[in-house]
């Protein structure tokens, strides 16, 4: 309230010309003058007093002494929101002059009527109360003047949307010091022109002008109800004003409460690259999971912990978080539990388990414990480069703990082992890849001997905000001003959403009969430099090109990594099969039986525990159709002991 009337009354005045406001000044110190006249009378006779008679000579020779004195002293040709101490000073040494001629005046000489003591009581009087006045005009017109600069200097911003979200966000933004919001743009022609709370309602044509005129900068998305489809044609469009583009979350995230202003975030990404979700089957969803005992490797990875998260909402008996990364560990299950904690009613047990795939007595251990109904293996080292730069590591991760775990499994009795894999595991060129499809195989071949246990892959192309993701690189590299780095102008990738990946791994475990390797319909493949343009035109910024050399952000080919493909395939073979779920196919790929793969798995462990890459990637080659594997080895192991032999000889 006390606020909001300063802000009403300091804006007017400092709305006024600059001679006005001396005007002004001029006119609050004569009154200033009057008043300490009718004061000193007051303290010096202990009653009111009307000022006529012998008091009005007191008053005419204040204001016929300070006032010039004042003028000379140039009192009035300082800005007074930014007073301080020098013009305090300056005020001081007026009135010091003014008080020696009053003085003088009315106390040495002397003005029948007028008692001597008034010439000495009124120029302290006055000093105080001009003193006064100038540090009052420093609080209110200054803070205000200050506040008007910052107000002026924020980003100006658009809400896209004048639904109730965009009213709420409006309303949250009034007082915000980080943008300023200048009004709403919608869809519907019939508030254009209107004023909606105070902010005028324009149409998306009108954005342009808006952007040269108001020099808007930013638009806030508030549409949470609105489907993927026309939020895209939305962002189609916004890329050509060069803009930033900022978004609310989805409606279901709103529902917990008001809109605020911390909900605004950066564009997400699958608003571009996504689909519609498709609405889960809750039957598929809730059958391995729902009041069983539930395992999850790997489970403070990307697709791990996104696992439990949709795990938990299932409610299932137990949750049973294996993974080998002690941090990982902890920040996932802190998570889960304080999502449990906020329940009215939980009964889920959630255990976290420091254990590695690789160590059979551990996995024993928690299998024979637990009794799980339900594993789903997540655990695997899965960034390309790193892999084929540790391949011993990457193979014995990816393929012999696949194998330990899913042995345990078989032999504990397991009901359902589901395998998190990837669309690198078709026809692969690198090592991690080749390593997943072995890992495939190796479930294949044991689904042949194990009645009690159903195997299943579920194979998927990259997801977004994964770890490693080129997404929050991107993001990132933008921020830095700076360049994108890319590994080749044609490279491409199939994308899906961490949840909708997640639920779709769940329904597809749901569906195996034993043996099953699934595939999720990924859309279309996009390509990598088309991304890379739309995050940086949707952050406002420019492209720096040959048609465009003075742009914002440079995008940087740095050539393809080792092992890296231009683009990913989900299917071997070309014989997919639909099944019951729009976005779940079956493939159907060879495999060996386990008395044929056994002895390559013996060959392959005897060339990780030498580190012969040479023979690591024969066996890879020997086993999983279609691995083109690069004549290049790149181990950091092998390279530099290559080097050190190189300087012996």
């Amino acid at each position: 309230m006390l606020e909001s009337f300063h802000n009403r009354t300091a804006m007017p005045v400092l709305a006024l010309p600059r001679y006005a406001k001396r005007i002004v000044a001029l006119a609050v110190d004569a009154s200033l003058c009057i008043f300490t006249v009718w004061l000193t009378f007051y303290l010096r006779l202990g009653e009111f007093v009307s000022l006529a008679g012998p008091p009005m000579w007191a008053v005419v020779a204040s204001l016929g002494m300070a006032l010039p004195i004042f003028i000379v002293s140039g009192l009035y040709r300082a800005i007074f929101r930014y007073s301080g101490w020098p013009a305090l000073l300056a005020v001081m040494r007026a009135i010091a002059i003014y008080g020696l001629l009053f003085s003088s005046v009315f106390t040495a000489i002397g003005v029948p009527g007028v008692p001597r003591t008034v010439g000495l009581i009124q120029p302290l009087l006055l000093l105080f109360a001009v003193g006064g006045s100038r540090a009052l005009a420093r609080y209110w017109l200054g803070g205000m003047y200050q506040s008007q600069l910052k107000l002026a200097a924020l980003p100006k911003a658009l809400i896209y949307g004048a639904g109730n979200a965009g009213r709420q966000l409006a309303s949250a933004m009034s007082n915000s010091m980080e943008m300023r919001v200048v009004g709403f743009l919608d869809d519907d022609d019939r508030l254009h022109g209107h004023v909606l709370n105070g902010l005028p309602v324009y149409g998306q044509d009108d954005l342009p002008g808006l952007i040269e005129s108001q020099g808007v900068t930013d638009v806030l998305l508030a549409l949470p109800t609105v489907h993927r489809k026309r939020r895209n044609q939305i962002l189609e469009r916004m890329l050509a004003y060069h803009i930033a583009v900022r978004t609310l979350p989805t409606l279901g995230d709103l529902a917990q409460g008001k809109v605020t202003i911390s909900d605004v975030k950066e564009l997400d990404i699958d608003d571009l690259l996504g689909r519609e979700p498709v609405i889960p089957n809750h039957i598929l969803l809730g059958k391995c999971v729902t009041d069983k005992v539930v395992l999850v490797t790997g489970a403070g990875g990307s697709i791990g912990s996104e696992l439990c998260r949709q795990i938990i909402k299932l409610e299932p008996l137990t949750l049973l978080l294996v993974e080998q990364s002690e941090y990982a560990l902890y920040e996932l299950h802190q998570e889960l539990k304080g999502r449990l904690d906020l329940l009215s009613e939980n009964r889920i047990s959630l255990v976290p388990l420091l254990a590695s795939v690789r160590d059979e007595a551990r996995m024993r251990e928690i299998m024979s414990t637990w009794q799980p109904h339900t594993i789903y293996h997540a655990a695997a080292y899965k960034h390309v480069p790193l892999v084929e730069h540790n391949p011993a590591e990457g193979v014995r991760n990816n393929v012999f703990g696949t194998m330990t775990a899913a042995s345990v499994a078989a032999e504990q009795g397991v009901a359902d082992f589901v395998l998190i894999s990837t669309d690198k595991a078709v026809r692969p060129t690198n090592i991690m890849g080749a390593s997943k499809r072995f890992a495939e195989i190796v479930l294949q071949a044991l689904a042949e001997d194990a009645p009690r246990t159903k195997f299943s892959m579920v194979r998927f192309g990259n997801v977004l905000g994964s770890s490693g993701s080129v997404v929050p690189r991107f993001r990132q590299q933008i921020r830095d001003g700076g360049p994108i780095t890319l590994t080749h102008a044609d490279i491409t990738r199939y994308f899906m959403t961490i949840p909708e990946a997640a639920q779709l791994v769940i329904q597809a475990g749901a569906m195996a009969k034993g043996g099953d390797v699934f595939v999720l319909e990924m859309g279309q493949p996009v390509k990598i430099m088309d991304l890379a343009r739309r995050m940086i035109e949707l952050s406002g910024l420019t492209v720096q090109d040959e048609q465009n050399p003075e742009g914002d952000i440079e995008i940087k080919i740095t050539g393809l990594r080792p092992g890296e493909k231009l683009y990913e395939e989900l299917l071997i073979g070309d014989n997919p099969v639909a099944t019951s779920h729009p976005r779940i196919m079956k493939a159907h790929d060879d495999f060996l039986p386990w008395s044929s793969l056994e002895e390559s798995l013996n060959t392959l462990s005897i060339a990780l525990n030498v580190n012969d890459v040479d023979v690591i990637k024969a066996m890879l080659e020997q086993v999983v159709s279609g691995y083109q594997p690069d004549k290049k080895i790149v181990d950091w192991v092998y390279l530099e002991q290559q080097a050190e032999l190189e300087k012996k000889l």
